[in-house]
């Protein structure tokens, strides 16, 4: 590597922020290095829309992570997929484009975030997307990544949509634009017929520039300081340690799980943690780990008659007829993501904005077996606290890198998280019961009929809630003691080191939060190029 000693960034995870950096960075033409711990993105159902089932649990693209008992959800280890491939969890995920409340990046400004307002984030929002349909003020139409409605969208769907009308949600035809509030049609990043994850967009586009080098299968083991200045990384490749020193910054992007081990296991983060765990203490931060926050997400689920589902779409004789379809005209059930509408609304009357996202498929699924489809046919609606108060921690067990962290989401912590999803259970119920889909909802599959009491529900979202997979907040950004990174994302009393990723979200965005992550580096890169300029 000593070719690439002098290389300007470094940048420690290719997944939806670093590919977006990986981009930027070498466009400007600094000489750019990209390290990714997994592989490249060979596997074919990464692209694949559909595929996300056969990638839940494949231990070659997924880091499979699993939280330590949750002490509020039914004592459960409850797991974790994140990406380890060229993208991140891009390459993994549902492929839903929400960009969360506009009172979501206020909130973070009037926390101390100077420069991260609705209104500063917006020209970001624009600048990473290429959406035809979205009105000029609020969409992009000529960044990498291509935003697309569903090509492909089941009746079901439609009478979902009618349905939380009925029950007076009002329609929202863009929830990413100027409103967020209402019901409205799934959008999904999409590269054509294909996946559109952010190796396959920002980093394809990058891969044209001769000053980026992008190392795969390159795990990070250990920051490098001297004195209080990060000057490059260790990392192990195919079973050898090797070194890369920077002349300019470090960029941490490994995400709300790897940023704060890497950063605990480097000597930063709460110093007595660190002695604890063996590790020297090269600046104390006790913000580090903590701050973790998740979507948690209850599923209410109804047999479905007269109506075909995902269910049927996904085996036999409909399945070969549906690969046709895809591979002749890049339409039907393998186009679908995971959520092909959405409410989002508010749990009481009061709120500046909307605290609970339902998120709607034209299909269900097995309780018993994580992600796997039912055999009959089935509609639900995932109820998600979208703004949750519970705050868990993720922190290293050990100086080893190879030692997984001990991921403590701490759900359901805070009781108003409880009665949001207690509105949102009663929400979900209220559609359902719309003429519009009632008259094809055989009955309650869960909870159950049977689940009617607060404390019967309350009970029940304890033991089969779930991850809705969006952890954040980590090395949450901010000016309070709890900080880990300022506003403009350098780590708080370090010179050449930054975090641009998901876990400098100070609060959760309002939604899925693929989108966000990926306006936080198109924000970070241009934050670096205006603070390396001559």
């Amino acid at each position: 590597m000593q070719d690439e000693a002098d290389c300007d960034y470094v940048i420690v995870g290719a997944g939806s922020a670093g590919c977006v950096l990986a981009n930027r960075l070498s466009a400007d033409g600094a000489k750019v290095v990209l390290l990714e711990a997994g592989p490249s993105d060979w596997h074919p159902m990464i692209h694949v829309p559909a595929g996300i089932l056969k990638l839940l649990y494949n231990e070659a693209v997924n880091w499979k992570y699993e939280t330590e008992a949750e002490p509020n959800a039914g004592g459960r280890q409850i797991y974790w997929p994140r990406g380890r491939v060229l993208g991140g969890s891009s390459s993994i995920n549902g492929m839903l484009f929400v960009r969360g409340n506009a009172a979501d990046y206020d909130g973070w400004a009037q926390m101390g975030c100077t420069g991260w307002s609705y209104e500063d984030c917006l020209p970001h929002f624009k600048s990473m997307e290429s959406y035809a349909p979205g009105d000029d003020a609020h969409r992009g139409k000529n960044g990498p990544l291509k935003i697309e409605d569903y090509r492909t969208v089941l009746p079901l769907t439609h009478h979902f949509v009618e349905a939380a009308q009925a029950a007076g949600f009002p329609f929202t035809p863009d929830l990413s634009g100027a409103q967020q509030e209402g019901v409205g049609y799934s959008q999904m990043s999409r590269n054509g017929r294909y996946r559109g994850s952010t190796a396959q967009t920002f980093l394809a586009e990058a891969r044209k520039h001769p000053n980026l080098k992008v190392e795969t299968n390159a795990y990070a083991t250990k920051l490098l300081f001297d004195g209080k200045r990060c000057t490059g990384v260790a990392f192990n490749q195919k079973g050898q340690q090797r070194e890369i020193k920077t002349s300019r910054e470090v960029i941490v992007s490994g995400g709300s799980v790897n940023s704060p081990q890497l950063l605990q296991i480097s000597g930063i983060g709460p110093a007595e943690h660190l002695k604890s765990i063996g590790v020297p203490v090269v600046h104390d931060l006790p913000g580090v780990g903590a701050n973790l926050s998740d979507h948690y997400v209850v599923r209410v689920s109804y047999r479905i008659k007269e109506l075909l589902s995902i269910n049927e779409y996904s085996r036999g004789m409909r399945l070969a007829g549906e690969v046709m379809k895809w591979l002749a005209t890049g339409k039907g059930a393998l186009t679908f993501g995971v959520s092909s509408a959405q409410v989002f609304c508010r749990s009481r009357e009061g709120l500046a904005s909307p605290d609970i996202q339902l998120l709607f498929s034209p299909a269900s699924y097995d309780e018993k077996v994580f992600g796997a489809l039912e055999k009959q046919p089935g509609a639900t609606i995932a109820v998600s606290i979208a703004r949750p108060e519970s705050r868990g921690s993720i922190m290293a067990r050990s100086a080893d890198a190879a030692v997984r962290p001990a991921i403590k989401p701490n759900y359901l912590d805070a009781h108003g998280d409880i009665n949001v999803l207690l509105a949102g259970i009663w929400h979900a119920r209220r559609i359902f019961a719309s003429l519009s889909i009632s008259k094809y909802a055989a009955h309650e599959v869960t909870p159950g009929q049977d689940v009617q009491t607060e404390d019967e529900l309350v009970e029940h979202a304890r033991n089969f809630g779930t991850t809705l997979y969006h952890p954040v907040g980590t090395c949450k950004m901010g000016t309070d003691p709890m900080a880990v990174v300022d506003p403009r994302l350098h780590v708080h009393g370090l010179h050449g080191l930054r975090v641009i990723d998901a876990s400098v979200m100070p609060t959760v965005s309002t939604g899925n939060t693929n989108a966000p992550t990926i306006m936080i580096a198109e924000k970070g890169a241009s934050m670096i190029l205006q603070d390396n300029s001559p």
